[in-house]
């Protein structure tokens, strides 16, 4: 099937159907591909730090091929002339991955506990309350340095 066209080979055991657009065959959109490869595994995909970092207008960097973060083992998928990364990480970076509040944990340990408090700072403003709440109920599934900055981010009540 993948001689003939009818499949395109992403991975190892990962295969696709191609989508026939009237320019031609090409490989579905990256999120489709991550969301199917998600609920075939179980795994939990995010995007990296650096990509999130960029989204919230903190960093100008943007990676060459796009790099997401998982739960499963370190791969490349390749969709086409497109290389996507997945990069084994910790199951705390994944914590919230689907919501506002986990791409601020992936934000902070891209940056690292160096650049934490900075990061944390430019964040402050862009957060929605909901947001900040979250974070405040995770504190306990990062590490030390980081559920320190999330503290900082928390309203003072009094």
């Amino acid at each position: 099937m993948t001689r003939r066209g009818q499949l395109l080979r992403i991975g190892r055991g990962l295969y696709l159907r191609p989508v026939q657009t009237r320019f031609g065959v090409r490989s579905p959109e990256v999120s489709t591909v991550l969301e199917a490869v998600q609920k075939e595994t179980g795994e939990v995909i995010a995007p990296s730090g650096a990509a999130t970092a960029n989204q919230f207008g903190l960093t100008t960097q943007v990676p060459l091929r796009p790099v997401y973060l998982t739960s499963g083992r370190m791969r490349h998928l390749k969709l086409g002339a497109q290389t996507v990364e997945l990069q084994h990480v910790p199951r705390w970076q994944l914590t919230l991955a689907e919501k506002p509040a986990g791409a601020v944990i992936r934000v902070l340990a891209w940056g690292g506990k160096e650049r934490g408090r900075a990061l944390t700072a430019e964040l402050k403003n862009k957060l929605s309350p909901g947001t900040i709440e979250e974070l405040s109920h995770v504190r306990g599934r990062v590490p030390t340095w980081m559920a320190q900055e999330l503290s900082g981010l928390v309203p003072v009540r009094g």
